[in-house]
């Protein structure tokens, strides 16, 4: 996806999530997080736009450089926070060369890296949001199939507790473009992106399976072919714990 495309996403999904935290019943109870209210849900988006803008803004080459932001005591100050930070982030977003180096958590030190983040995180915890309220809004396809990408390139791994993920899966968009497959390899999981055979096989629309990667759908929300332990074992770990 071009920077544009992302950023245009963070806007359209950083607004709908706004809308549909103040929608919500104030003691809902976020499913993916059960310990969040709505109220909860927003200061942690808000928390980690502000994070992020100050990696951007700074040009922070380590994470201790970023000044901690202060949950306000009135939570009826929340919405105008997050609506700030989120006008603050796609300024510097749009305003500062996707090449140039920053931190992250990754092996990717550039802003691009986070550009795609927060139109990610900010997808996924629109779905959240608008869960919460009672909507059912598909993750735009598009941005769902480079989001299960960047799951697959960021968030999984072989587990490091001897709990070794026995074969292969393949996964497959059935909406939009997007195929990949996934192998063990020593004490490594190497992804290609490619049709081929795997031991099993996911199958379904983009946001189906982009959350069942983030634990906010069932594997019985996809199509499962060949072996569905493995299915399970997969779908079960990755560096969400």
């Amino acid at each position: 996806m071009e920077i544009s495309a992302y950023l245009n996403a963070i806007e359209r999904d950083g607004r709908a999530f706004l809308a549909s935290c103040e929608a919500a019943a104030p003691d809902t109870i976020i499913a993916a997080c059960p310990e969040w209210r709505p109220a909860d849900l927003l200061w942690h988006l808000a928390e980690v736009h502000y994070f992020w803008r100050s990696i951007v803004e700074l040009r922070a080459q380590h994470y201790d450089v970023v000044v901690d932001l202060q949950r306000p005591a009135d939570d009826a100050e929340l919405p105008d926070l997050y609506r700030h930070g989120l006008g603050a982030l796609l300024i510097a977003l749009a305003t500062v060369d996707p090449a140039t180096s920053v931190w992250t958590w990754s092996s990717q030190h550039d802003v691009a890296f986070v550009v795609r983040r927060m139109a990610q995180e900010t997808a996924v915890h629109r779905w959240d949001a608008d869960h919460a309220a009672g909507l059912s809004v598909p993750i735009e396809a598009e941005l769902a199939s480079d989001g299960i990408d960047e799951f697959l390139e960021h968030f999984v791994d072989q587990p490091k507790d001897g709990n070794t993920i026995a074969g292969s899966v393949h996964l497959h968009c059935a909406d939009v473009a997007g195929e990949w497959t996934t192998r063990p390899e020593g004490d490594r999981i190497v992804t290609t992106r490619e049709h081929a055979k795997g031991d099993c096989a996911l199958r379904g629309p983009a946001d189906a399976l982009l959350r069942a990667l983030w634990r906010r759908a069932s594997i019985d929300d996809v199509d499962v072919v060949g072996d569905r332990a493995i299915a399970e074992q997969f779908l079960a770990w990755s560096k969400l714990d």
